[in-house]
């Protein structure tokens, strides 16, 4: 597999599908560029070798074009960042970018308009009315895929080679991040550096396991984690269960949990889980204190009470002391850290404290020589705001994609490159 420090760009036209899908307040200032930052590094080395870059990327869910969604708002930046000059084409199949792209020199960079903006990128049809028939459906599909590959084609007519460094995107099968890859050989294909060391730290905490290996899992719903906490029951030593599953759990094991929130039809599935952590041996830590508000708001009346003793009209919005206790004595006590979900509802200033112990914990521990991996927007924002993020091993830029490696799923992404 080619790898982008060996590879030489000098004279090359590389295409690169970056992530800055990035937050934008109303007047198209851009809030957080950390996703913009990350892929410098990639960008930087084309150019520095003399090669120029045509950056592909998607912002926000458009289902057409959209003035709101256009990257036009952030071409100043990004020029500003990578340095150069960026040049930008309006129409991402236009003549424009045709013209722009075979017209670029060495050491110049084009960036395209919102790639999304063709139903073509996802491959799914847009425009279906709701009572559409499956035939209509079918149909439809049939057509965006024919056009797809023709889409894919295109784009990859403008470069010499392609880069991928859009982590974010890997579980998607999307012409830009996995499909375009077939137009280019092996020795023209690779991963930027920061699709790299994706892969390398979600390899680390799946394959390369130093022990004990403790996994942090938060989030509201069993449901939506059901198949990382099975996944990650045959490989950690300990799991520990946070943020709103917390209930769940603890209604299934016949604790009063008051207003919180709790998926009721997920009671026996928490029990099974409960059931499978102890037959695989595996330290399942569930919260035995919780801090809860008699309302949903930074400024609620709170008491601290044992997680399944929650009264009517009271609910669980953040962890107690002694469970902050007892999950930071298991993560200083780790060698590799998974954290994907905050423990409570951290937005709010009066429910920060549990997952400031945890970050501070797992901080800790990378200073003792673990591995620690965070991942995930919500477990992201937490490190962020608690100043943590230069103190872990490696912060994810992955949500959902981080989420499917992690349940063992091969991504698309990163296939269409190793192949």
């Amino acid at each position: 597999m080619q790898t982008i420090d060996k590879f030489n760009f000098a004279g090359k036209k590389a295409f690169v599908r970056v992530d800055f899908n990035v937050p934008l307040d109303e007047n198209f200032n851009i809030t957080d560029d950390t996703r913009i930052r990350a892929a410098l590094p990639t960008l930087k080395k084309i150019l520095a070798d003399g090669g120029s870059v045509i950056i592909g990327s998607h912002l926000g869910r458009p289902k057409g074009p959209a003035d709101k969604f256009s990257l036009k708002h952030i071409l100043a930046p990004v020029s500003k960042l990578i340095g150069v000059d960026v040049q930008f084409a309006n129409d991402c199949m236009g003549e424009e970018a045709v013209a722009k792209s075979a017209a670029l020199k060495p050491g110049e960079a084009l960036l395209l308009e919102n790639l999304r903006f063709y139903a073509e990128e996802e491959g799914k049809p847009r425009g279906l009315a709701e009572d559409a028939s499956d035939e209509e459906k079918a149909a439809a599909k049939k057509v965006v895929k024919a056009s797809q590959k023709e889409f894919t084609k295109k784009l990859a007519s403008y470069a010499d080679c392609y880069v991928n460094d859009a982590f974010g995107t890997a579980h998607r099968a999307h012409a830009s991040t996995a499909l375009i890859a077939n137009y280019f050989d092996t020795d023209n294909k690779m991963f930027g550096f920061l699709m790299n060391q994706e892969v390398v730290a979600v390899d680390k905490v799946m394959t390369d396991i130093q022990r004990p290996f403790t996994a942090i899992m938060g989030g509201s719903k069993v449901s939506s984690k059901i198949e990382i906490i099975e996944n990650l029951l045959s490989k950690v030593d300990n799991l520990i269960i946070a943020g709103g599953m917390t209930y769940t759990f603890a209604k299934a094991n016949g604790g009063k949990i008051g207003q919180s929130i709790c998926e009721d039809d997920k009671l026996d599935l928490a029990l099974s889980l409960i059931a499978k952590a102890k037959e695989l041996g595996v330290n399942l830590v569930l919260a035995v204190d919780a801090k809860i508000a008699d309302n949903f708001s930074n400024d609620a009346n709170t008491q601290f009470v044992p997680v399944g003793e929650i009264p009517d009209g009271w609910e669980g919005l953040d962890i107690g002391p002694k469970t902050e206790a007892m999950f930071a004595e298991v993560i200083k006590n780790s060698k590799t850290i998974l954290w994907n979900g905050p423990t409570g509802v951290f937005e709010f200033d009066n429910f920060t404290s549990g997952s400031r112990a945890v970050g501070n914990a797992i901080a800790e521990a990378t200073a003792n020589g673990a591995f620690s991996l965070v991942g995930g927007g919500d477990s992201v924002a937490c490190v962020n705001k608690f100043g943590l993020a230069d103190k872990v091993s490696y912060v994810s830029t992955g949500g959902g994609a981080l989420l499917e490696a992690i349940e063992g799923k091969i991504l698309p992404g990163i296939a269409a490159i190793k192949e």
